[in-house]
C-alpha cells in the first residue's frame, strides 16, 4: 500500500512539472516500521531516494570480498562481513563522520559507511520475489 501511494505521488510531481529530468531526486523520508529495501526495490524505476530509519537490532552485510581463486571451486561470496548496529566492534573504519555542537544535546556526530546492504531472505516481503534476490546498496548512517 505504501509504495501504491508514494508512486501516486510522485507521478502526480512530474505530471505537475514539479519534477523534471535531471533535478534532485524526491525524497521519500520512512520510519523504522518500514521495509526501506523493500520500497527502494519496487520504487527503482521512479526518481525517488529512500531514506529510512532501520532498527537498532538490524544487521547489514559489507561488499563480497574481491574473488580469489579457490582451487577447492565453490561459488563465490555474495555477501562480505557483518555490520551489527549493536556492535561497535563489527563497524570498522567509516567513511565520513561529522560533528556539530547542539544548543540542547551537546556534541552531535553522525558517522556513515558506504555500500553495506541487508541479507534479504525469502521471507514476508520477499517471499514471492521472481528471480535471485537484489543486492540493495545503502549508505548507514549513525
Amino acid at each position: 500500500m505504501t509504495t501504491v501511494q508514494v508512486r501516486e505521488v510522485v507521478e502526480q510531481l512530474v505530471a505537475a512539472g514539479q519534477w523534471k529530468p535531471g533535478g534532485p531526486e524526491v525524497l521519500v523520508v520512512l520510519d523504522a516500521g518500514y521495509d526501506a529495501p523493500r520500497i527502494a526495490h519496487l520504487l527503482s524505476d521512479l526518481p525517488v531516494e529512500i531514506l529510512g530509519r532501520l532498527r537498532s537490532d538490524r544487521v547489514m552485510r559489507r561488499p563480497a570480498p574481491p574473488q580469489v581463486y579457490d582451487p577447492k571451486g565453490g561459488r563465490p561470496p555474495k555477501h562480505g562481513g557483518e555490520f551489527v548496529f549493536g556492535d561497535r566492534v563489527t563497524w570498522g573504519t567509516q567513511q565520513a563522520v561529522t560533528a556539530t555542537d547542539t544548543r540542547l544535546y551537546g556534541k552531535a556526530t553522525a558517522q556513515a559507511w558506504d555500500r553495506l546492504h541487508p541479507r534479504l531472505t525469502r521471507r514476508v516481503a520477499w517471499l514471492n520475489h521472481d528471480g535471485p534476490l537484489p543486492i540493495a546498496s545503502c549508505r548507514c548512517h549513525w
